[in-house]
């Protein structure tokens, strides 16, 4: 608004304004056709604003992105929260407020929600079990951890955050890489951890169905069949 009242103020647009009175007065004093006077005094105060808002700039609508914090409850299911948490996170990733995240980094952060989608997937048709330290992780990373990390490094201004060096010598967006690097090992370790229980629980179920039906060896207990069955097969028949 302080913009535009520039605009209007500036000289360029006073002058488009004188003109297309000084028109409009010759219109009325019938010095110019009426169709004509009106053309040429919106054509002149228009000239003048163009020219004033050129000079000064024209209102911008670039103005700051709103965004919010995130913040999820812990309250229902693991599928429940976690699902909830995720879109969050994703929102706010590709609304990306003023670009303050990285292109590159920005993909990773989606990228690490598609992987705690197929973790929480993983969990719940697994045969295996995730420790209970393991299922906190899991849990929170995705509606505490992720989201925390988000919300911190929004706080800051794109260039400082790629620019300005901190205490422990990398910028914030070095350590955002680093936090996000940290988490991607994590949801691998649990989805490698279920993989394994389940491959355990596949090699067992295996090694069962192979004995079961192997083949019977010398080993194997002789056919014990009742004894007069043995004599009567041994009798000639008449």
């Amino acid at each position: 608004m302080d913009m535009l009242m520039r605009v209007l103020l500036s000289a360029p647009n006073w002058f488009g304004l004188s003109l297309a009175i000084a028109v409009l007065l010759l219109q009325i004093m019938g010095l110019l056709n009426t169709s004509l006077g009106l053309g040429l005094a919106g054509l002149g105060y228009g000239a003048g604003f163009v020219i004033g808002g050129l000079w000064l700039g024209f209102p911008s609508s670039n103005t700051p992105q709103d965004w919010h914090p995130l913040a999820f409850d812990d309250d229902g299911s693991t599928r429940e929260v976690m699902e909830r948490a995720l879109a969050g996170v994703r929102s706010l990733t590709q609304f990306n407020p003023d670009n303050r995240i990285p292109a590159s980094l920005q993909a990773r952060v989606l990228a690490l929600c598609k992987n705690l989608d197929a973790l929480l997937a993983q969990w719940e048709r697994s045969q295996g079990t995730l420790s209970m330290e393991h299922s906190f992780h899991a849990r929170h990373i995705a509606i505490s951890y992720l989201p925390e990390m988000l919300n911190t490094y929004l706080a800051i201004p794109a260039k400082f955050a790629t620019t300005r060096v901190l205490d422990n010598g990398k910028t914030a967006a070095q350590i955002f890489e680093a936090s996000l690097a940290e988490l991607e090992t994590e949801v691998s370790q649990l989805g490698d951890d279920l993989a394994a229980q389940d491959a355990h629980a596949f090699l067992v179920h295996s090694t069962f169905l192979k004995q079961k039906f192997a083949p019977q060896g010398l080993d194997a207990p002789a056919l014990h069949l009742p004894p007069n069955t043995l004599k009567a097969s041994k009798e000639p028949t008449s």
